[in-house]
């Protein structure tokens, strides 16, 4: 689900806000774009709701207002080609790119904004929380709309989000919840759905828009396609034989051999995406906060980051290095005797009562499968016993969702580039669970976080100091979670492929139209 390329972002953004080359029509005779996964793609068609691994595709098929720039670390244009805040920063207008058209053939405009931001506010799903923020949205023309906010908050960086900000045609069809589950899209990106094989390995296929506003005047790729391939031995192969174009991840040894193979190219830098082991806080044995402390002590954080070779760095608190929210000097170790004296309290432990626990993890990725097996190792002569599963993204999902395991492993990502959403969306209370699957429920803590979003805007200082409270009550106080590793992303593509950059405010997505295909 789901590292170094970084400098050319910026040309490509301004290229990207360039008027469209006279020639709009697509290219053709391209060979495709092919994007290997090792867990299912699409988990949710629905805009409005879409929360997991289908950034991939969608990032593709639907645009926002505003895009993360890595390099300016700042908001940069997309269907928004201006913005503009008053001084108290509740109220923001955005002026819109002309000539924009939907898939549908309707166009984009201001109406079409208010329309599909108010649908995604009503979802009440997802990540529909990120606006919150807005009272109302007014149209003030074909091409500008503004939003009057409760309180403030950064709206441009609010409208770059991976998740509920991009804008669809609501008119696409009466019934748009029907429309969207038959894997139909009512985007405005250069590229739209042609194809989609639900649980099959070829799951979807995307073909280029002829009327997309960038416009199609040089070298693009016509044609992409994802792919679920589990076993990335398997997935390298496929690389190496020219049948796909992009590897996601690849375990530290298959992206050694990639970095020195022929006709491959690789990409490695450092990501937003965090490791997270959350703790069943509300049922079975890690009710206790003894064993769920226990657990946190047993995993083996050093040997970890060695054994990854370079794949992952050290985590320090809940949110990574480069976010607000970060909290340094909090990196954990690993600690046996602490883990068995607080087992033995709890009952079980060496000489006590023998302790199963059922932990789950997405299949084919072997960073899980490793971690999986050296905590069966350490916690094994404490006389425990780890029920690792792997699974298909979905089923797991859906599992924690029913509270079905003891241990839930999963990668966290922001949805914009801010430290909020992994506190208040995995620690948050929330009922029925989503993503919050250490069904913690601490009405101290949610307090806490309802005031980061406007602090973040008008007191730095202090959104800072929740977050380090936050993160204490989290790990420490509620030992919720253990937080293992921040990923190092590590690509691997065809040498042909030119013009990739990998932004980690969109965790694995490859904006294909970016893209110059040669030969």
């Amino acid at each position: 689900m789901r590292r170094r390329v970084a400098a050319a972002a910026a040309l490509i953004l301004l290229a990207a806000c360039s008027p469209p080359p006279e020639s709009p029509q697509a290219p053709s005779g391209q060979s495709p774009f092919v994007y290997v996964e090792n867990l299912d793609i699409v988990t949710e068609w629905d805009p409005s709701k879409s929360y997991s691994n289908e950034i991939v595709a969608l990032q593709n098929i639907y645009e926002t207002l505003t895009f993360w720039n890595p390099v300016t670390k700042k908001s940069s244009p997309r269907l928004a080609t201006s913005w503009r805040s008053s001084p108290d920063g509740r109220t923001w207008t955005f002026n819109l790119r002309s000539g924009v058209t939907f898939h549908t053939g309707r166009p984009l405009d201001a109406a079409a904004v208010k329309s599909s931001i108010e649908r995604t506010m009503s979802a009440k799903t997802g990540a529909s929380y990120i606006w919150d923020s807005v009272s109302s949205i007014r149209v003030d023309g074909p091409t500008t709309v503004t939003f009057a906010l409760k309180y403030p908050v950064p709206l441009d960086l609010v409208a770059s989000s991976t998740y509920a900000a991009y804008i669809y045609d609501t008119q696409a069809a009466p019934d748009l919840g029907k429309f969207f589950a038959a894997g139909r899209d009512a985007g405005s990106g250069p590229y739209t759905v042609t194809k989609w094989q639900k649980g099959k390995e070829e799951e979807l296929t995307l073909s280029a828009y002829d009327k997309y506003w960038g416009g199609w005047g040089r070298p693009h790729y016509n044609t992409v396609k994802f792919r679920v391939v589990p076993d990335p031995d398997r997935a390298w192969r496929l690389l190496q034989r020219g049948e796909v174009s992009f590897v996601a991840r690849l375990n530290p040894r298959l992206f050694a051999a990639a970095s020195t193979a022929p006709g491959v190219r690789t990409s490695e830098r450092a990501s937003f995406q965090t490791a997270m082991l959350l703790f069943n806080t509300a049922n079975g044995p890690m009710k206790d906060i003894r064993v769920r402390r226990a657990v946190q002590k047993a995993v083996d954080y050093q040997g970890l980051i060695k054994d990854l070779k370079g794949a992952v760095s050290p985590a320090s608190g809940i949110i990574p290095e480069g976010l607000m929210g970060y909290v340094p000097g909090r990196v954990p170790r690993q600690d046996l005797a602490g883990a068995a004296e607080l087992l033995t309290r709890a009952g079980y432990g060496p000489g006590g009562r023998p302790l199963r626990l059922r932990l789950t993890y997405g299949e084919g990725d072997t960073d899980w499968h490793l971690l999986a097996t050296k905590l069966t190792a350490a916690l094994k002569p404490l006389n425990v016993t780890i029920d690792a599963r792997a699974m298909p993204w979905t089923a797991q999902w859906e599992q924690g969702k029913k509270r079905g395991q003891d241990i839930f492993v999963m990668y966290w990502w922001p949805d914009y580039a801010d430290g909020y959403s992994y506190f208040g969306n995995v620690f948050h209370s929330g009922n029925p669970p989503v993503f919050n699957l250490a069904y913690l429920r601490d009405q101290g803590l949610d307090a806490q976080l309802d005031t980061v979003p406007e602090l973040t805007v008008t007191d730095r200082p202090a959104a800072q100091r929740v977050y380090e409270q936050a993160t204490k009550r989290v790990l420490d106080q509620r030992a919720a979670a253990a937080i293992p590793w921040v990923v190092n992303y590590q690509r691997a593509y065809q040498g042909a492929v030119q013009g990739y950059n990998d932004n980690p405010a969109y965790p694995d997505v490859v904006f294909v139209y970016d893209l110059r295909p040669s030969g």
